[in-house]
C-alpha cells in the first residue's frame, strides 16, 4: 500500500529512457576511495512511485550537530511512519566538509546533510534526483528553490542534475538584544551602514558588547558579516556567480575590498569580542542569549530557539545598505541534504524529503523549530506565527529579500575547501593583524583558482 499521501504523482518518465539514478562516473576516483561509485537504485518507482514501504526501515544519516530542526523532522516522520527509525550520526559542519568525500564513498549515508556540492556530485557521489523531482513533482515548485542545488557536468552550480534538497531556505541577518537596544536609544532597525555603524559605537561607549560572533576553530564566522558587507557594497549575483565557479569570475574586486576594509574598521574599533578567534558557536550563543552583546550575525535556524530562550527579547534585521532604500543582499540558501549515490534506501529518503516540503506538520516544524520559510510550492500551507516574535520578524525579513532579489549562497560554498583552508584562518589572521583586505582576497582568490583547476 502506498504511504505516498502527499499529493498525485506527475506521470514518471518511461523506465526505458532512464535506466539508473546514478550521476555520470568521472574518470578520477573521488578522494578516500579508488573509484566512483555507482548507484544501485533505478527510475521504475512501480504504480505507487517511490515510498518508505511497509516493512521496517532503518535511515542512514549524517548531521550537522547543534541545529534541531532535522532531528525533529526525523522524529515527527517516525511518528507519522513507525516503520522508519533513523541512524543518526552528527558532526560540526567543518568536520562534514572535510569527511564528505570519504563517508559517502566508504560509509554511504541515505541523508547527508551536505557542504559544497560541486566536487562531489562531479565525482558521482551523490545521487542524480531528478527522477523524484519528476515524481513528486517538485519541477512545479519556483525554479529558485532548486536552481542551487544543481550542478553541471563541469561542476558548476546552478544547472544541470539536481542533487540535493533542502529542508527549508535559511537566511542570515542580524539579531539584537531589544533590552540593550533601548540603553543606546535604538528604537528601530538602522536603514543605512552608517547609521548601523552609529549604533555600533554607542553601544562600545556604554560598555556594550557591540557584537559577539564566532571566529575560532575551523569555523570562520567573521565570513557571515564580511558577506553582508559585500552585498551592501557591491552585487549579490556577482557574488553567486563566484561562488557557482562561473568562468572568470573573482572575489577580489573593488566593491569586496570595500566591504573587507569596512571588517577590518569593526575590528580595529573593537565591536567584536576580545576574545573573537577563540570563540566557538555554541560560546557565541550563550552570550548573546545571556544578554553579553546588542548584536549578533546569525541566521534564521535560531529563530525558534531565541523565541524560547529570549521570548520578545531578540530582533532581527537584514545588513542596511550604504544608502537608504539601496541594494540589499544576504545569504539565503537550502538546508541542502544529498543522498548517497549508493545509499541503501534512496526512494524512502527521497520521500522524507518531500514529505518535509508538503506535509503541514513538517512545514510547522520548519517555521517554528527552523526559523524560515519550508521549500515547496508557492501556495503551499504556512502556519501562524506569532506577532512581535523572532520567528515573524525573520520571516518578514525573508520576504523582503525575496522582493530585492538579493539572495546569494555562501562564500564558504564556492569549493569544498575554500573555508577551512581559506576564509577561516585568512579572517582569523585579519583579527590578529597579520592579513590585510587586500591580502586575504587575493589569497583567497588564489586559493579558489586552485582549488577548480584554474
Amino acid at each position: 500500500m502506498s504511504r505516498l499521501t502527499q499529493r498525485p504523482l506527475r506521470p514518471l518518465i518511461l523506465a526505458g529512457v532512464l535506466t539508473s539514478l546514478a550521476v555520470a562516473v568521472t574518470a578520477c576516483a573521488p578522494p578516500g576511495g579508488t573509484a566512483a561509485p555507482q548507484a544501485s537504485s533505478t527510475a521504475d518507482f512501480g504504480a505507487n512511485g517511490p515510498t518508505c514501504g511497509d516493512e521496517d526501515v532503518v535511515l542512514s544519516g549524517y548531521f550537522e550537530t547543534g541545529f534541531p530542526l532535522p532531528k525533529d523532522l526525523t522524529a515527527e516522520f517516525t511518528k507519522q511512519y513507525p516503520n522508519v527509525t533513523f541512524d543518526i550520526r552528527e558532526d560540526q559542519f567543518a568536520v562534514i566538509t572535510q569527511n564528505a568525500p570519504r563517508v559517502l564513498q566508504d560509509s554511504p549515508p541515505d541523508l547527508m546533510r551536505l557542504p559544497q556540492m560541486s566536487e562531489l556530485a562531479k565525482d558521482g557521489l551523490l545521487l542524480n534526483l531528478d527522477p523524484y523531482a519528476e515524481a513528486f513533482g517538485w519541477t512545479d515548485w519556483p525554479a529558485s528553490q532548486l536552481q542551487q542545488l544543481r550542478v553541471d557536468a563541469d561542476g558548476r552550480r546552478g544547472n544541470g542534475p539536481l542533487y540535493a534538497l533542502g529542508l527549508n531556505y535559511s537566511m542570515t541577518g542580524v539579531f539584537y538584544n531589544k533590552t540593550l537596544a533601548k540603553k543606546i536609544g535604538m528604537t528601530e532597525a538602522p536603514k543605512t551602514l552608517d547609521e548601523f555603524d552609529a549604533d555600533l559605537k554607542a553601544a562600545k561607549d556604554a560598555g556594550i558588547t557591540p557584537i559577539t560572533q564566532f571566529n575560532g576553530g575551523a569555523t570562520g564566522g567573521l565570513a557571515f558579516p564580511l558577506q553582508a558587507l559585500m552585498a551592501s557594497y557591491g552585487d549579490p549575483a556577482k557574488i553567486n556567480d563566484w561562488i557557482f565557479q562561473q568562468p572568470d569570475a573573482t572575489i577580489d574586486t573593488p566593491e569586496n575590498l570595500e566591504a573587507t576594509t569596512h571588517l577590518k574598521k569593526w575590528i580595529d574599533e573593537g565591536f567584536f569580542a576580545d576574545d573573537i578567534n577563540s570563540l566557538d558557536y555554541s560560546q557565541m550563543m550563550s552570550r548573546f542569549i545571556g544578554g553579553e552583546s546588542l548584536f549578533m550575525f546569525d541566521g534564521d535556524w535560531e529563530s525558534g530557539n531565541l523565541d524560547t530562550q529570549m521570548p520578545g527579547e531578540a530582533g532581527f534585521f537584514l545588513m542596511p545598505p550604504r544608502e537608504e532604500g539601496g541594494q540589499i543582499g544576504a545569504m539565503s540558501a537550502p538546508l541542502t541534504f544529498g543522498v548517497a549515490a549508493t545509499a541503501k534506501h534512496a526512494d524512502c529518503a527521497a520521500f522524507f524529503l518531500n514529505w518535509t516540503a508538503t506535509n503541514e506538520k513538517a512545514r510547522t516544524i520548519g517555521v517554528e523549530v527552523g526559523g524560515s520559510h519550508p521549500m515547496g510550492p508557492a501556495d503551499a500551507f504556512m502556519p501562524p506565527v506569532e506577532e512581535g516574535s523572532t520567528t515573524a520578524a525573520t520571516l518578514a525579513a525573508g520576504a523582503e529579500l525575496s522582493k530585492a532579489n538579493g539572495a546569494m549562497d555562501f562564500i564558504a560554498n564556492a569549493t569544498g575547501a575554500i573555508y577551512a583552508q581559506s576564509w577561516t584562518p585568512n579572517l582569523q589572521k585579519l583579527v590578529a593583524g597579520e592579513q590585510t583586505p587586500e591580502g586575504l582576497l587575493s589569497s583567497v582568490q588564489s586559493d579558489y583558482e586552485s582549488q577548480i583547476g584554474n
